[in-house]
């Protein structure tokens, strides 16, 4: 399986290359590029997206440095999101700042500028001590975000005291509001976990964590308003630091209420070449918009076994 995670020097050697127009070259991106960069520990970790010899995207991803995997942050949060919840007029980091690391990460313009690629940005979370619900999300893990709902309208939602993650209960309600029945992936149900500076996250209630299996990886899709507004991979550090070369199936939704290319599949990367890990959407396909049709049914939470 090719590598994805590509150095800066070996996209530049690409370029050089391509002149020759080998058979083994034709087979490469006709467009590789970085996007932004973020700190992370001792490391950093950056945007990066692939365009195919057509013009469609054919990933589009972040890839962390090594160092940044071995130097993470360990404590419990990083300031984001912080509500006076006992009302003292004081805010305690500890118990009144949600409980995550955040870095907000541009796409590369390659991409983020197209009308026909929903996907404009990522949120990258570190979870040290994970989240819930307990007994199957709290191990140490990424919340890789990757975002189609512009950033103004998701960092605008805010901490609050409503719902166990406690956000701003009319931005909790807007959160809660069902999807239409065509918009809902096949398995996912929508849960009372609507989160400040991300919104709602759907889970596939059939997910092998669910059933006695240690969470290592999961595919999750955010809603806030009525919409699908992020495609999302979870993976443990643990799991991502065993260098895993695997993709996975994404269960799309029946219809989209936005035209444009769409991801497959997920995927799990590390790059020997320059010890690389890399978390990435692929397989994109064209898809049109449909209208909305009748709000999704409730559904009850996935009883949880403990592992």
């Amino acid at each position: 399986m090719r590598t994805i995670a590509l150095s800066r020097m070996a996209v530049s050697s690409i370029l050089v290359l391509v002149a020759g127009c080998t058979a083994e070259a034709s087979e490469r991106p006709a467009e590789h590029a970085w996007g932004h960069r973020a700190a992370l520990g001792d490391g950093g970790v950056s945007s990066y997206a692939e365009l195919d010899e057509t013009g469609a995207p054919s990933v589009i991803g972040l890839a962390f440095d090594a160092a940044a995997l071995a130097s993470l942050p360990t404590e419990r949060t990083d300031g984001h999101h912080c509500y006076d919840h006992d009302g003292d007029g004081a805010l305690e980091a500890d118990s009144e700042c949600f409980a995550t690391h955040e870095r907000v990460i541009p796409l590369p313009d390659l991409v983020a500028r197209r009308d026909d690629i929903p996907f404009r940005w990522a949120l990258l979370n570190w979870n040290p001590g994970g989240h819930i619900p307990p007994g199957v999300y709290d191990r140490p893990h990424f919340d890789v975000h990757f975002y189609i709902a512009p950033i103004e309208d998701i960092l605008a939602i805010e901490s609050g005291p409503c719902g166990p993650e406690r956000v701003r209960c009319d931005q909790f309600e807007l959160g809660m509001k069902p999807l239409p029945v065509n918009y809902m992936p096949p398995d996912y149900i929508l849960p009372d976990a609507v989160a400040p500076g991300m919104g709602n996250h759907l889970i596939d209630v059939t997910g092998p964590e669910f059933s006695g299996t240690p969470f290592t990886r999961a595919w999750i899709f955010g809603a806030y308003d009525g919409r699908i507004t992020f495609y999302e991979e979870m993976v443990t550090l643990d799991h991502l630091r065993s260098a895993p070369d695997r993709c996975f199936d994404i269960k799309a939704p029946p219809a989209v209420g936005l035209s444009g290319f769409y991801p497959t599949r997920s995927c799990l990367r590390h790059s020997p070449a320059d010890d690389t890990y890399t978390v990435s959407m692929e397989g994109f396909v064209h898809r049109e918009a449909e209208p909305a049709g009748p709000p999704a049914p409730a559904s009850a939470p996935p009883p949880v076994q403990h592992h």
